[in-house]
């Protein structure tokens, strides 16, 4: 008994470190925000697609390639839209759409799902808007990681596509006269890896 007691205190400190040693594949990267730029299309009465980006967005990447995991969340300014026309800009930060004085950002969070040769094929996540929050799957479509040329930190981006129905968040301006519901998004994505 005495031997083994021995045996057990000097596995002890091995098996306390195991929980990080398992985390500590898991990489951080943060968001380049000079290179995301959520984007949507969004119905017009069935005349036009029209389309519009965010131009302010913050969030983080955690990403372990060996084990298949990893998680992300993407912050967007909702006060930054941008339809290319400041009057339309405008209504929908108001409080007729979007009310950005009350509800200032949307949030998607999301685990990475899917992995293929070491890169996620999916985001399985929920998206939070207008004060409501609503299960919404990414597709990846493309996923890169390298050597950032300046930095020499390891850079990834990513292309994401999904679509949802902007009445679930409480968003039906134009409903009754016709407009298609669904929005699809869009959230491209470059991060770089933490220090």
């Amino acid at each position: 008994m005495h031997h083994f007691a021995i045996r057990l205190f000097r596995l002890l400190p091995m098996a306390l470190l195991l929980p990080f040693a398992a985390s500590a594949a898991s990489v951080r990267y943060t968001l380049d925000p000079d290179h995301t730029y959520p984007s949507f299309e969004a119905d017009h009465m069935g005349m036009s697609t029209w389309r519009g980006k965010f131009n302010r967005s913050k969030g983080w990447v955690e990403l372990d390639k060996a084990a298949g995991g990893g998680s992300v969340e993407v912050r967007i300014a909702l006060d930054s839209i941008d339809f290319g026309q400041e009057p339309l800009n405008a209504w929908a930060r108001g409080k007729d759409f979007f009310d950005a004085s009350h509800h200032p950002q949307a949030i998607y969070k999301g685990r990475l799902a899917g992995f293929a040769n070491g890169a996620p094929t999916r985001v399985e996540g929920t998206l939070n808007l207008h004060g409501v929050t609503r299960p919404l799957t990414l597709r990846i479509d493309h996923f890169k990681c390298m050597p950032h040329p300046l930095t020499k930190r390891e850079w990834c981006g990513a292309d994401a596509l999904g679509s949802f129905d902007r009445s679930a968040f409480g968003l039906d301006a134009g409903k009754d006269y016709g407009f298609d519901m669904q929005v699809a998004l869009r959230i491209q994505v470059e991060a770089i890896r933490d220090k």
